[in-house]
């Protein structure tokens, strides 16, 4: 297509501002940190430690360094909630300019205002209620950079995981009924989409923190972090499933047709969030069917030289880059505005009884196919350990 015809095409399609920009990518940041490193805690690092038999110094080292993460996960959240907060108020009626929005009296006369017609609850209440969620989830790990507290690790994380779902849960809260099942499928599916990739790139942030310390941590510490790696791969998986999936419902509503994804503002946006993904899921394969096989075969050789190689020098250096795709997939977010369908001049998605058995048959397909990814991959494993024999 020519420059012209595209620039024609994307006619609809607004930029945002910086501020709109930085506030959102900020905001998912805040977001991952607090989502992904707390149930990334509760589900890999927590079970792991008690299941290691790796020394006490190993495990007291990973756990300061795990609290101290989670302290700052709260504090980058509360200021992300912030400026996200006033994005908000900028945004709200008629606009205002983002510096005007960052006043604590501008944001409080915004959280006060009444509802709207018709609404059962008035929006600003909704935002007050996350926000006051919010501020308890970052005290709650900000806690942590108090040496007492970190003697309870376990506990702050496990009580912030469910605070910190809460943040982005209560932010979708509808303030009228949903007009009909689409409208409900779409909150459903969004926050769907946007719990799983927290977690999983949350998680990945996280883990590659951690590894930073494998100066300070023994020889068997490989064991520990062969754990680590095995129990995330399973919680990746989990997470790239339900984001597929959410995430094809949620194109599906707003790209009517495949050109419209290099045609569109939005589809553009679009196709780059889906490519940067693309590339985490096959750093993620490399791990499952090249790392984790070789990872096996060293724990079974009791080859600790080997085994420390892969887990806290190799693996590490693929998760960093899986991070930095994870940055550019949050930066790519506030882009994806609007619709491509109507870009494009396309008529509304309305999804169908044949529309919604597709995609039951193509969610029970995903299942399997991630199935036979982790029997294969455990496949591939048995055979280095059988090799190593």
């Amino acid at each position: 297509m020519h420059t012209a015809s595209l620039a024609a095409a994307t006619a609809g399609y607004v930029m945002p501002q910086l501020w709109r920009t930085l506030s959102k990518t900020g905001y998912f940041i805040g977001l991952s940190g607090a989502i992904g490193s707390t149930v990334t805690y509760a589900t890999t690092i927590r079970p792991a430690l008690r299941a290691a038999k790796a020394n006490t110094e190993d495990a007291e080292v990973l756990r300061r360094r795990s609290a101290h993460y989670l302290a700052w996960a709260g504090v980058i959240l509360l200021v992300a909630g912030y400026f996200q907060l006033a994005a908000r108020v900028a945004r709200a009626g008629k606009g205002m300019p983002f510096g005007d929005a960052l006043a604590p009296e501008r944001i409080w006369d915004y959280l006060r205002a009444p509802a709207a017609k018709g609404a059962w609850m008035a929006q600003g209440t909704v935002y007050l209620v996350q926000n006051l969620v919010l501020v308890a989830t970052a005290a709650t790990l900000i806690a942590l950079f108090a040496p007492g507290a970190r003697r309870h690790t376990d506990r702050i994380a496990l009580t912030a995981l469910p605070l910190s779902l809460a943040v982005t849960l209560i932010a979708a809260v509808p303030t009228t009924t949903p007009a009909d099942l689409d409208a409900w499928l779409n909150l459903v599916l969004d926050q769907s989409h946007i719990v799983s990739g927290t977690v999983w790139l949350g998680g990945l942030a996280l883990l590659v923190a951690l590894a930073g310390t494998r100066k300070r941590l023994g020889d068997g510490a490989g064991l520990f972090w062969a754990d680590v790696w095995r129990r995330f791969g399973l919680l990746a998986m989990i997470c790239v499933g339900a984001v597929t999936v959410s995430g094809l419902w949620l194109s599906w509503k707003h790209v009517g047709a495949v050109p419209q994804l290099w045609t569109t503002g939005y589809g553009i946006a679009l196709l780059v969030k889906v490519l940067l993904v693309a590339g985490l899921v096959a750093a993620g394969a490399f791990n499952q069917f090249w790392l984790m096989p070789r990872i096996a075969r060293a724990r079974t050789a009791d080859d600790t030289v080997t085994l420390l190689h892969l887990t806290l020098r190799h693996f590490p250096k693929v998760v960093w880059g899986e991070v930095a795709l994870g940055v550019a997939v949050l930066a790519v977010l506030p882009f994806i505005s609007g619709s491509a369908r109507t870009e494009a001049g396309s008529p509304k998605a309305v999804s169908s009884g044949t529309l919604f058995a597709g995609g039951a048959a193509l969610t029970v397909a995903l299942a399997l196919s991630l199935y036979a990814t982790a029997k294969v991959a455990d496949a591939l494993a048995r055979r280095e350990v059988a090799a190593a024999g």
